[in-house]
């Protein structure tokens, strides 16, 4: 998920920061971009030298008020939560509606059934 602007992101990267930024503004774990980079300076004769240092010169360094980590993840678990939340709701709602729907159907024709489905409630 992208952020925004590409930042440098000094404070995870190994070098210059700049696959740590990609990481950061694709949302791709920096592992992956890390291993990527490698791959791509052996298999393309060393391109990726000059366009690394060019991107590092180009860049910004990503101000250190843009986002807080900590803040990043109450937020990130506060969105999980309320997110599995309506989606509780929504799965009991419509199991309500299943329910309702049964007890329409087999309840009315059948009043030893329906009986019973009120002795249950």
């Amino acid at each position: 998920m992208a952020r925004g602007q590409f930042y440098l992101d000094k404070a995870n990267g190994k070098l210059a920061g700049v696959c740590a930024g990609i990481a950061d503004y694709s949302g791709v774990d920096v592992l992956w971009i890390r291993i990527a980079a490698v791959l791509l300076t052996l298999m393309v004769s060393f391109i990726t030298i000059p366009i690394y240092i060019g991107a590092a010169l180009a860049a910004q360094k990503r101000p250190a008020s843009l986002y807080n980590e900590a803040e990043e993840d109450r937020m990130l678990r506060r969105m999980d939560k309320a997110r599995n939340r309506n989606r509780y709701r929504s799965e009991l709602s419509d199991m309500d509606r299943r329910v309702a729907e049964i007890e329409a159907r087999y309840g009315s024709s059948n009043a030893r059934l329906a009986a019973e489905i009120d002795s249950l409630r």
